[in-house]
C-alpha cells in the first residue's frame, strides 16, 4: 500500500505539525515526478487509511544536552503494571516503553544528561522492580523507514545478487 501510494521515502515533517509547504516542496524535489498537491493527496490518504500514524522529526538528544543514551529493561509484579506505566508517562527521559515477553516486563529507551542523572533515573524506576540497564555506545542501524515486507524482501535480494 504505502509503495503504491508512495513511491519514495520523504522528508520528515516537523513536529506534531501537519505537512508544511516547504515539507511537500522538497518531497516533490525529492520525487519530481509528483506534483504538490499529488503529494498532499497521498499522505493524507496515508495517513487516513492508518499508515502514517504521525509526523515527528528526529531529535538529535546530544545537542539537546542528552550525552546517555540506555536501554533498560525491568520486571514487574502483575498488579504494578498499570501503576508503572503511569508513573513512566510522567518520567519524559523515557522516549519508548514496550510491554514485553521473556523475562523483563518492559523495556525502553532513555537519555541522560550524565551518568550521575542515569543513576538518579534507575533510582526512580528501580522502586517498581528489578532493572537491568544497558548504555548505547553507538547505533548501529538508525531508525529507518519502514517498507512493505516485499519490498523489503526485494531490497535485500538485490543486496545480496550484487545489483543495486
Amino acid at each position: 500500500m504505502l509503495t503504491e501510494i508512495m513511491p519514495c521515502s520523504l522528508p520528515v515533517c516537523s513536529i506534531e505539525s501537519a505537512c508544511t509547504a516547504e515539507w511537500i516542496d522538497e518531497a516533490t524535489s525529492v520525487a519530481p515526478l509528483l506534483s504538490v498537491p499529488a503529494v498532499t493527496k497521498r499522505v493524507k490518504r496515508l495517513e487516513e487509511n492508518g499508515v502514517i500514524q504521525g509526523i515527528t522529526a528526529r531529535v538529535n538528544s546530544y545537542k539537546l544536552g542528552y550525552q546517555v543514551n540506555a536501554l533498560m529493561g525491568i520486571t514487574v509484579a502483575q498488579p504494578a503494571k498499570a501503576k508503572f506505566a503511569k508513573v513512566l508517562e510522567g518520567i519524559p527521559e523515557v522516549l519508548e516503553c514496550y510491554h514485553v515477553t521473556g523475562a523483563d516486563s518492559f523495556v525502553m529507551k532513555l537519555v541522560a544528561k550524565d551518568i550521575a542523572h542515569l543513576e538518579q533515573l534507575i533510582a526512580r524506576i528501580n522502586l517498581y522492580g528489578e532493572t537491568r540497564t544497558s548504555i548505547v555506545m553507538s547505533t548501529t542501524i538508525a531508525l529507518r523507514p519502514l517498507l512493505k515486507p516485499a519490498a523489503a524482501q526485494a531490497n535485500r535480494s538485490r543486496r545480496s545478487s550484487g545489483s543495486s
